[in-house]
């Protein structure tokens, strides 16, 4: 199993709302569990005793980890907009219609930023200023923990 299919099936898990999936192969055992108890997202993978331990196990540890406080620290002049609650991130209100917004679009308060999926609910995430859009810091159909930085808005 690559890496690759290891993150696909991490993604899969969270946007599908199972609390846990385990999977068992030839050489290889994955347990997957989501949570609401905010600690996120664990995975944890056992690898079997025929297996070397190194090439998994390493890289796929952290796979989960999602956090960007980088971009938060050097533009300390914008205001960012985060999550309220755990989901799917979404920039569209459907696959065939246009994005909420863009990097340089003008919003102001109420405006629709996004949507989140949570528990089959589409939620609409509104700004709470007004400003223009510096950067969008999700990528679309990715999952979002709460408090997770969404949107850096420039105020002035």
């Amino acid at each position: 199993m690559e890496i690759k299919d290891i993150q696909n099936l991490i993604k899969f898990v969270a946007k599908s709302g199972a609390s846990e999936v385990k999977l068992e192969m030839e050489n290889i055992k994955i347990t997957i569990r989501t949570g609401h108890d905010d600690r996120g997202e664990t995975t944890y993978i056992q690898q079997m005793p025929a297996m070397a331990a190194a090439p998994v196990a390493a890289p796929v540890a952290a796979v989960p980890v999602e956090t960007s406080p980088a971009p938060v620290a050097e533009d300390s002049k914008y205001i960012t907009v985060k999550s309220p609650i755990i989901g799917t991130f979404y920039r569209k209100p459907s696959p065939d219609k246009p994005l909420f917004v863009e990097v340089g679009s003008q919003i102001g308060e109420g405006d629709v930023l996004c949507v989140i999926e949570a528990m089959k609910l589409f939620n609409e995430i509104e700004s709470e200023v007004s400003g223009k859009i510096v950067k969008i810091l999700i990528d679309d159909a990715s999952p979002v923990e709460f408090d997770q930085p969404l949107f850096l808005v420039d105020p002035s």
